[in-house]
């Protein structure tokens, strides 16, 4: 062995040493620490519950995804690989009026609905215990349970004069990767594709066979707010648009168990059917593998926002005790060579948020046929559609009481309604809500009433508020924030009613139909359907310029 090599060795081995002797230094400090506080504190304190503050606090420094679960929390780790739980399958929130939860959905062929639960119902007890003041967490844990156990749910239902008890028997719940897929043209199909699971490709492709066999010669494949998840299940789903043996994803880390490479090992189902995927800002994970993967190699049209860039690979391991370890090993790699990882949770910014590149300093990268794409921010779509801005009145309607109160009464006063997709309130319906809203405590500041505030205190400040008084005045006097005049303003009034229209359909034909009322007026599903239509301009989108 040469002396440099010799070196080189003893260096390498001085830091493995410093480096142990550094971690056995700071496990020794933190368990004295935990010691003297169990001996000395005021207080008595849980082991459990001290030295679990100490895990989550420790790798909340790390990055979001990498997360402890303790062993009676493994129900949820269940839940977020595989989508299924033990309960009685619906949709709960928080009733501030009368400070209970609410059921808002009982889900199709559930426990719930079979057993006559409607959304609407005010949940008064479980197996006789009061659930006033209990929040939406504590609610549902009670919901849940092992399946083929029976309990009893006691409720609350508007107009009708005493409680309602159903027995409900609790059984496996399976949340749907793929909630509808139907037609929106007589010749392109459509997917809602809502999350990556164990099995979804599955689904997915059955969607796909189903949409083919219905005359759809194009697709549109929606991951708009679609987490991602397991990531054989990502190249499953693009397998079914690209040939055998193509690369779609690899992944490297600090350890070569961890670095992988992974091919489509499957016949595809249609490598020329034109497919335009759907992104926001909130598809992220394998929802970005397939849309990227499906980019790099120019086999579909990326539409919508940039996505939310989580190039991050995690693993879960056993610890001691039945708990487990979710934890970030590896950085994933699309097929144009790209890790599209946006944030640097090593390197936080000041105020504790982590810290993104810059656009100026990502790297060029190019697709199967010479497109130019980037690394190191999410996909960015082929076709920008910027999600239109909402007045703060819409947000604070859409999740007021008087918004729930308004929907239970209009579907107490209706039997049926209209198809999903073709369900609209009329102005009369709309009038009516906004004298229930007038009528109720509802209340908002807008946005604005809080920056005009802000600078009269700095006009104040400053001196010179005196001078622009009537000026100030004035324009507090447009941007006042009165409820009916600002529920009445046509931005305003379109958007709350698709809200309401979208609850209420919801009630009638569950979150199948939900969506497709929403499809009825979304601006993304409408560029696709132009691409779709235009050849020529579908082809150019794929086709570097030159």
């Amino acid at each position: 062995m040469g002396l440099g090599l010799l070196s080189a060795f003893h260096v390498s081995a001085q830091k493995d040493s410093n480096r142990n002797f550094e971690l056995l230094k700071n496990l020794e400090i933190f368990g004295d620490i935990y010691k003297q506080l169990d001996m000395l504190y005021v207080d008595t304190l849980a082991a459990d519950t001290v030295i679990e503050w100490g895990i989550n606090s420790m790798l909340q420094r790390v990055d979001p995804f990498t997360a402890y679960y303790p062993e009676n929390d493994m129900d949820e780790l269940k839940e977020m690989t595989t989508g299924k739980y033990a309960g009685i399958g619906s949709v709960i929130r928080y009733y501030k009026k009368e400070d209970r939860v609410m059921i808002i959905e009982p889900w199709e062929d559930s426990p719930a609905n079979e057993a006559g639960v409607r959304g609407g119902d005010i949940i008064l007890s479980i197996d006789g215990k009061d659930m006033k003041g209990k929040t939406n967490q504590e609610v549902s844990e009670k919901l849940r349970g092992d399946a083929g156990t029976t309990f009893e749910l006691t409720v609350r239902r508007a107009g009708v004069e005493e409680p309602l008890s159903f027995k409900i028997t609790r059984r496996n719940i399976t949340m749907p990767a793929v909630p509808y897929y139907g037609m929106v043209s007589d010749s392109v199909g459509y997917i809602y594709f809502d999350r990556f699971v164990s099995g979804c490709s599955r689904d997915f492709r059955r969607a796909v066979v189903a949409l083919k066999e219905q005359g759809a010669k194009a697709l549109v494949v929606d991951m708009r707010g679609n987490p991602g998840g397991p990531l054989n299940e990502a190249v499953e789903v693009t397998n079914l648009f690209i040939p055998r043996g193509q690369k779609v994803v690899y992944t490297k880390g600090k350890l070569a168990s961890v670095n992988s490479e992974h091919y489509t090992e499957k016949e595809p189902l249609d490598v020329n059917i034109p497919v335009a995927v759907l992104v926001s800002r909130s598809t992220a994970s394998s929802a970005e593998i397939v849309s990227g993967a499906l980019q790099d190699k120019d086999r579909a049209v990326i539409i919508g926002e940039r996505t939310y860039g989580k190039g991050l690979v995690q693993i879960i391991r056993e610890v001691p005790y039945h708990g487990s370890l979710k934890v970030t090993t590896s950085r994933y790699y699309i097929p144009s060579g790209r890790c599209i990882q946006a944030y640097d949770y090593r390197h936080l910014n000041p105020d504790g948020s982590a810290g993104t590149v810059p656009d100026s300093l990502t790297k060029v990268f190019y697709t199967a046929g010479g497109r130019e794409v980037r690394d190191g921010g999410g996909i960015q779509p082929d076709v920008v559609i910027e999600p239109d801005s909402l007045p703060s009145i819409v947000y604070d309607i859409a999740s007021s009481d008087v918004a729930i109160e308004y929907i239970n009464k209009y579907v107490r006063e209706h039997e049926s309604i209209a198809p999903a997709g073709e369900f609209s309130l009329t102005d009369e319906d709309y009038a009516d809500f906004v004298r229930m809203v007038a009528e109720s405590d509802f209340t908002y500041k807008s946005r604005t009433e809080e920056v005009m505030k802000l600078l009269e205190r700095a006009a104040r400040f400053e001196g010179c508020y005196e001078d622009a008084k009537p000026e100030f005045e004035a324009l507090a006097q447009k941007m006042n924030g009165d409820v009916t005049a600002g529920l009445e303003r046509p931005l305003n009034k379109k958007e709350i009613k698709l809200i309401l229209e979208n609850d209420i359909v919801s009630r009638y034909y569950f979150r199948r139909g939900a969506i497709r009322q929403q499809l009825k007026d979304d601006k993304d599903l409408k560029a696709a359907l132009e691409i779709l239509a235009d050849t020529e301009r579908y082809r150019k989108l794929l086709k570097p310029e030159k």
